[in-house]
């Protein structure tokens, strides 16, 4: 089966919307996107739009504090590496699913960096992957 590849805001619709629905039936996300943030998925998605079109095509459309929300919801729940495993792996499969290219993997690869990014963040932690590279002391 030739999958095609992500190509404008209708495919990151598709992306998004199809992404909410299997996160929303997830047995350990959905209650979190459900009670907890109690997400309205019809006025959330335009929001969502715009941050995987930004992510994908420089679009320049999303212009929030993707850290901030978390942050709050993290302070009524606790998010903890298994929910930023399980949000990255339903993420993939629904890629994997629907669309194959080089914006398919990148999808992929910037959600991979983001959910990293956000669980480093919401520990106390700095948000980039090279946190832990030291420096040598000059000899001498």
């Amino acid at each position: 089966m030739n999958l095609p590849d992500l190509q404008d805001r209708d495919d990151v619709y598709d992306l998004v919307n199809s992404f909410y629905q299997r996160a929303f039936n997830d047995e350990l996300l959905g209650p979190i996107f459900l009670d907890v943030a109690q997400m309205d998925l019809q006025a959330h998605m335009p929001i969502m739009c715009d941050f995987w079109e930004t992510v994908l095509f420089r679009a320049g459309l999303y212009k929030r504090n993707a850290l901030q929300k978390h942050v709050d919801l993290h302070a009524k729940a606790p998010l903890g590496l298994e929910h930023f495993d399980r949000w990255l792996a339903i993420w993939t499969a629904n890629v994997d699913d629907r669309y194959a290219g080089p914006k398919a993997e990148l999808a992929k690869v910037q959600a991979g960096r983001i959910a990293q990014s956000i669980h480093r963040r919401l520990q106390g932690r700095s948000g980039s992957q090279f946190e832990t590279l030291g420096t040598r002391e000059a000899a001498g």
